[in-house]
């Protein structure tokens, strides 16, 4: 964790990087999770009011700047488009900060009430319901009646407002008689035909009007070879409002659909990717990626390889990508997103019109978002040694300890006890170097096995500096700057004697107890409490529950396999075969031994007779 000065000290850095321009600032707690998404006319003045002396008055805001970790921002055009960007991230992400506005149920819809025996196609402004298809939303009621009109004509479905359709008096309305009903309230249509005559306004609606109007085409023209001239124009004149509307389908997607645009900005070694993301007609989200090793690559590749990365993990591809005006080779990225998405892609260059400013936003958000990546880098580079000047200073240590082992132990009531040791190096875990010891101290007496641990692990220290050890291992031979035990005075105590008895000195010793994560340190009377936000403390935390994950993962397996080997070897009729499908239907002897005969009975390849036999056994024995 970061130290309340660091963080103040990186945010302080991360405000010289704002623009004098318009747009929107994210602030994002710990884990990236946005808090608060405002607009400013000056991103710099805005963000910067909040960090100044005394800080905003409001108390939510303060509230909302103590869980605030880091922020971002997006610079666009205007502040009208700012305005909008805000709206939309507001309703995408939902910042907990932010006034949510309840209107999302006063924009119009287009419903079908798909549980009616004869659905009906309806505008509404309610709340959602179970039952009911909807499409949109709309931004304009006026569209909405335009798109129903159109529908009608070209889909004789119902325009009566009941459940039921039709009249108490059962005569076709005026609808039927001019074309614009096929009347199932007299009959004239089955539920069957009616419904494929819905499920062909939904095929429109949600986009997929292919083959439609070759359906209406080759009707039509069945129909004048029949010479059924009057029926042969009114399927003529659906066909016209179905045209109509399909153009205005294309017109309306030609403007602006559902796409990705990308934007990217490399220095030396490392780039930002900016990912807008267009969803019907709306920019409703960005994602912003850091790269590294990206010297000497080419854009084109770069943003190839990234394209190959992202899309592999998200959750699906537009139809429509649009990439930097210097990409050159769009094709090859059209072909590849075509394959990866099992349909057509096209891959466009953001140079006229909307696409070109979007393509510029994201150019110049990659641009300013690199600049802020790479003070994070230094920060996150930064944190460890602090952590280590920290912990140096806090516990009077000679030097910074720039190797830490941290040992634990774990048993159950002194039963299958085991040791753990962890390294960690500059502040960072060394894996290669994480060893685990079995314990033959009797227990329970967590001093005793303490004091075993340091034994065995530093008699290996002695034996390899000593030249003694053939194969001597790297993480034995390395001298630690300091030693870390999970728990109090007692185990540190245990600690420091082995080392006295091994002849090894130099090597500080301390312990960390859990309960109020107090220091305590070989040779003090009083613990050392050092403040909750300080960086070493966390790093030490850090180290006590890495190494107590380690010890419990090493003390459960080896606690499995010592159970297992105790009773399901020793329980007649139960081979080798038996004993391996024992274990993986319960996945552990422990949740075997807890089991129900029935349970018993269920493990495949057991004998129902011997699965009751294991059971009686088990149990009989406790």
């Amino acid at each position: 964790m970061v130290t309340r000065d660091a963080r103040e000290d990186s945010i302080r850095r991360l405000l010289g990087t704002l623009p004098d321009r318009p747009g929107i600032y994210v602030f994002r707690d710990a884990d990236g999770v946005p808090l608060y998404v405002g607009k400013a006319i000056s991103l710099r003045k805005r963000v910067r009011s909040y960090f100044r002396q005394g800080g905003p008055p409001d108390e939510r805001i303060r509230r909302m700047l103590k869980r605030m970790r880091d922020f971002d921002f997006v610079v666009t055009a205007n502040e009208t488009e700012a305005l909008l960007l805000e709206s939309n991230f507001i309703k995408h992400h939902h910042p907990p900060y932010n006034i949510m506005l309840r209107d999302d149920k006063s924009y119009p819809f287009v419903a079908i009430t798909s549980r009616e025996e004869f659905p009906r196609v309806i505008l509404t402004r309610k709340p959602h319901r179970a039952g009911i298809t909807y499409f949109g939303p709309f931004t304009s009621v006026r569209k909405v009646r335009e798109t129903l009109e159109l529908l009608g004509k070209i889909f004789p479905y119902r325009k009566c407002h009941g459940i039921k359709p039709g009249r108490r008096t059962g005569v076709p309305c005026l609808n039927y008689h001019i074309g614009l009903c096929l009347a199932p309230c007299a009959g004239k249509i089955d539920q069957e035909g009616y419904r494929a005559l819905i499920a062909r306004v939904e095929r429109l609606l949600s986009g997929k009007p292919d083959g439609l109007a070759q359906e209406l085409q080759r009707s039509m023209r069945e129909a004048a070879t029949g010479q059924r001239y009057e029926e042969a124009a009114f399927l003529r004149n659906r066909l016209l409002a179905l045209e109509h509307m399909l153009e205005n389908q294309r017109a309306s997607a030609a403007v602006l659909g559902s796409l990705d645009v990308f934007g990217m900005h490399a220095e030396d070694d490392v780039a930002n990717v900016q990912v807008l993301q267009v969803r019907d007609g709306l920019l409703s989200d960005r994602r912003s990626f850091f790269l590294r090793n990206v010297s000497g690559e080419a854009e084109d590749d770069i943003l190839e390889q990234f394209l190959i990365q992202y899309y592999a993990t998200a959750v699906g591809i537009p139809s429509e990508v649009t990439v930097p005006a210097a990409i050159s080779d769009i094709e090859a990225l059209s072909e590849l997103l075509t394959e990866t998405r099992g349909a057509r892609v096209e891959v466009r260059r953001g140079v006229r019109g909307k696409r070109r400013q979007l393509a510029r936003m994201a150019a110049q958000n990659a641009e300013l978002a690199l600049k802020q990546d790479i003070l994070r880098e230094e920060e996150k580079r930064a944190r460890p040694a602090r952590a280590l000047a920290g912990l140096k200073d806090g516990l009077g240590l000679p030097r910074r300890p720039m190797r830490i082992e941290c040992y634990d132990i774990s048993n159950t009531g002194g039963e299958h006890p085991v040791g753990s040791m962890v390294v960690f190096e500059g502040g960072l875990p060394r894996r290669d170097h994480y060893r685990k010891f079995g314990i033959t101290a009797p227990g329970p007496d967590d001093f005793a096995m303490m004091a075993e641990l340091i034994s065995r692990r530093f008699a290996r220290a002695v034996l390899a500096g000593r030249g003694l050890e053939e194969d001597a291992d790297a993480s034995f031979g390395a001298r630690p700057d300091l030693v870390v035990v999970d728990g109090g005075a007692g185990q540190v105590s245990a600690a420091a004697k082995s080392l006295e008895a091994l002849g090894v000195k130099g090597i500080p010793v301390i312990g960390l107890a859990k309960k109020r994560e107090e220091i305590y340190l070989h040779g003090r009377r009083q613990p050392v409490v050092l403040p909750d936000d300080s960086a070493g403390l966390n790093l030490l935390v850090r180290i006590r529950d890495e190494a107590h994950r380690f010890a419990i993962t090493f003390h459960r397996a080896r606690r499995g396999r010592q159970i297992s080997s105790s009773i399901l070897d020793e329980l007649p009729g139960i081979g080798p075969s038996r004993k391996r499908a024992i274990l993986e239907h319960f996945g552990s002897p422990e949740r075997f031994v807890a089991a129900s005969r029935d349970e018993l009975e269920a493990v495949p390849g057991l004998p129902a007779k011997t699965a009751r036999e294991v059971y009686s056994l088990v149990h009989k024995l406790g």
